[in-house]
């Protein structure tokens, strides 16, 4: 089945604006894909150029406007993927996008520190990041009618939304895929620095952490089991954030005294990544997570949703000491609403503590009659 990628229309709308278009997210959510229909879209216009390539790379780093000219004649898109491998990337786009008229630079990288980072100062009001996530169901619902979503919520939920899995019918096949995906390919980036001491580590990291879905995480339990001090276990958790893999919710307070605020809870973005690193994909019904599975999946939906449509809350969680909680509150210019995740049509109130403290709040319950414009529509 052929998805259209959001973004792919977004950066497509943005070819001819002299810009930096900078596309980056974790391997195999499909950006070589993206660039391959943007070449085939524009057969005369593009060029494409591998980053890993040696000569690619050697040829780049003549940083002469003349040698970018020769390079660049009579092409208006210049494709770069895996960018982030060349180095001082950040003043060679410069140098092209200041020095070559009426030219588009599409560069990739699988994570925000290798190629945002990478590029750095140089690009300062000459770029336009856009983030790639897993396929979203903002997507599909492009191509898939209500019954077909309907049908298809427990694969999602259990295996995840990587492009390929589209392609793969038989269900331990796609285990296989889901599994490989964390051994060799999640990980690469992380472990091609120094600092980060072996996969074995960040692989337990991860372990513990999907156990851990939609719960308040101790990095210092976390740190005495990996024997790891506090701030190395943190340090991870940021690395992990920015290949995309995890994301924290921190607790919203108002600085009132019984609202918990210091601790997060942690998510993957990819409820196939989490399963596999359980090594769990048995049907909803033989499960005891189902709950975590479904507040994992609905909020990372909103969260591709939201990114893709331009529309940026803050998110948190919201608990008191007490035991009072609220599973996601988003603000956004001054207004809160609060979500409840339940899997089934279960009732709920809003906590009298958070009820007091902001009575404006509004309050939903998000259950599976009414998720689906949550998770595909704006605001």
């Amino acid at each position: 089945m052929n998805i259209p990628r959001l973004i792919q229309q977004q950066m497509v709308a943005k070819i001819g604006s002299q810009k930096v278009l900078m596309l980056y997210g974790t391997r195999r959510t499909g950006k070589t894909t993206i660039i391959e229909n943007i070449v085939q879209k524009y057969p005369n216009d593009a060029l494409l150029l591998q980053g890993e390539d040696m000569q690619v790379s050697e040829l780049l780093q003549r940083r002469t406007i003349a040698n970018y000219t020769q390079l660049t004649a009579g092409k208006k898109i210049i494709i770069i993927d895996e960018a982030q491998t060349i180095p001082e990337i950040g003043k060679i786009l410069k140098l092209m996008i200041d020095g070559i008229k009426g030219i588009t630079i599409i560069v990739t990288g699988s994570s925000s520190f290798d190629l945002v980072y990478a590029a750095g100062e140089p690009l300062v009001g000459r770029n336009i990041v856009y983030h790639l996530y897993p396929i979203a169901q903002a997507e599909l619902s492009t191509v898939e009618d209500y019954m077909t979503t309907t049908r298809n919520l427990e694969q999602r939920l259990v295996y995840g939304s990587y492009p390929e899995l589209w392609h793969i019918d038989n269900f331990l096949e796609k285990e296989n895929y889901l599994k490989q995906m964390v051994n060799s390919y999640l990980l690469k980036d992380l472990l091609t620095m120094e600092t980060v001491r072996g996969a074995d580590v960040l692989y337990k990291l991860l372990q513990m952490l999907a156990w851990q879905v939609g719960s308040q995480v101790n990095t210092v339990e976390l740190g005495n089991s990996l024997q790891l001090n506090r701030a190395t276990v943190e340090r991870y958790m940021d690395l992990l954030t920015k290949v995309f893999i995890i994301y924290p919710l921190t607790g919203y307070s108002n600085n009132l005294r019984k609202e918990v605020t210091k601790s997060k809870k942690w998510y993957f973005y990819d409820n196939g990544l989490r399963n596999a690193l359980i090594n769990n994909f048995s049907p909803l019904h033989q499960r005891n997570d189902i709950g975590q599975l479904w507040e994992q999946y609905i909020l990372s939906e909103r969260i591709k949703c939201n990114s893709y449509l331009g529309y940026q809350p803050q998110y948190f969680f919201w608990r008191t000491y007490d035991g009072q909680e609220i599973d996601l509150v988003e603000s956004y210019n001054g207004q809160l609403h609060a979500f409840e995740c339940k899997w089934k049509n279960a009732k709920a109130k809003k906590p009298i503590a958070f009820d007091k403290a902001y009575p404006e709040a509004e309050f939903t319950i998000l259950n599976q009659e009414n998720y689906l414009s949550w998770i595909t529509q704006r605001g």
